[in-house]
């Protein structure tokens, strides 16, 4: 199966195409993993998948989305997150990767009730333009241009400790909403700067972030940027937005685009069905000719071998499939009579054939 093929990015080879896509744990105090991390990313270290990648961690503390999320934005948390890389690495034969982000003006939620919390409670949220989420939520702060290229190098600064940490791959969230994403989507970025009005301007941001990650990068640590390849609302971003940019993120040394979807527009309708952001990622890897990852609802290795095959992706994001089942790379690879990496200590479990 070319499921369980290896792949290379940069010096970075992976000994399959399987992916534990980064989604939030909410567990962490004041940013910093703790033994529910450990143990949740060890263990699907040792369930066999070829890739994993941390959750949405913040660049800075107004980066969060909840007040339990992670962050390395100082030492203390970058010193949580070597633990679980150097476990990863020396008991597994997986990769780990690091998702960097900033949730804009979805930030300041309670992980326990899931709504935006007070400012002297939580933190005052920004964004590119005067435009809440919600209609319910406060007025975030305006960037001025100068916030802005403080942003820029609190995402330069992540990634050094992310380098330094160990980590292999590093991902840009400009997807669901988030931060980057808010400049990039017109519906959500009305300004008259340079970073906003054409597609270029609006896409500056995310521009001077890559290149800012990119040098502290060297050839073994590999590139992602996550994005929306839709936002399902009209006159919004679009596939073909997607398209162009990552023609552009092409020329900047970008390893690979994961192409998710929505998350910056409240009440639209998402077709949620099985594989139903696949045709975005193969739009984008056709389009810009660039690697690109499919994510959303994958959840057998039939249907992701069916992507691969059919050059739709060249890695395939899977997320609750994991969450269900740490074990499912190894499984599926005895599944199918196909060779990948089982914790020796539990050899006797494997099935003879």
């Amino acid at each position: 199966m070319k499921l369980f093929t290896p792949i290379t990015f940069r010096n970075i080879e992976l000994n399959n195409r399987i992916v534990m896509s980064p989604m939030c744990m909410y567990s962490a105090e004041d940013g910093v993993a703790n033994d529910f991390h450990f143990v949740h990313y060890g263990s699907r270290a040792q369930g066999g998948v070829g890739l994993l990648i941390t959750e949405a961690t913040a660049v800075e503390p107004r980066g969060r989305i909840t007040n339990r999320c992670l962050g390395i934005w100082k030492d203390e948390q970058a010193e949580a997150l070597k633990k679980i890389v150097n476990f990863v690495h020396q008991n597994s034969e997986s990769k780990i990767g690091i998702q960097l982000a900033h949730a804009g003006r979805k930030g300041s939620v309670s992980a326990e009730t899931g709504r935006q919390i007070s400012i002297e409670e939580g933190w005052e949220t920004i964004a590119p333009s005067a435009i809440p989420f919600l209609p319910s939520e406060r007025i975030p702060h305006v960037l001025t241009a100068e916030e802005i290229k403080n942003l820029v190098q609190d995402f330069r600064k992540a990634a050094k400790r992310a380098v330094d940490v160990g980590f292999d791959v590093i991902e840009i969230h400009a997807a669901h909403g988030y931060l980057i994403h808010q400049f990039l989507s017109p519906l959500s970025n009305t300004r008259t700067d340079e970073y906003g009005g054409n597609p270029e301007n609006r896409a500056r941001f995310l521009m001077e972030i890559v290149d800012a990650v990119n040098s502290e990068l060297t050839q073994n640590q590999a590139l992602f940027v996550r994005i929306s390849g839709t936002e399902y609302a009209e006159n919004g971003w679009n596939i073909n937005d997607s398209a162009e940019l990552a023609k552009v993120l092409k020329t900047k040394n970008v390893d690979l685009v994961d192409v998710s979807s929505g998350g910056n527009i409240n009440g639209v309708t998402i077709p949620l069905l099985p594989g139903y952001q696949v045709p975005l990622a193969e739009y984008v890897k056709k389009n810009a000719e660039i690697r690109t990852a499919a994510v959303g609802l994958i959840t057998t290795a039939e249907q992701a071998e069916e992507i691969l095959e059919s050059g739709k992706a060249d890695l395939i994001f899977f997320a609750r499939e994991i969450l269900r089942n740490p074990y499912f790379a190894v499984l599926a690879a005895w599944e199918n009579d196909e060779e990948n990496f089982y914790p020796h200590q539990y050899l006797r479990a494997k099935p003879s054939k």
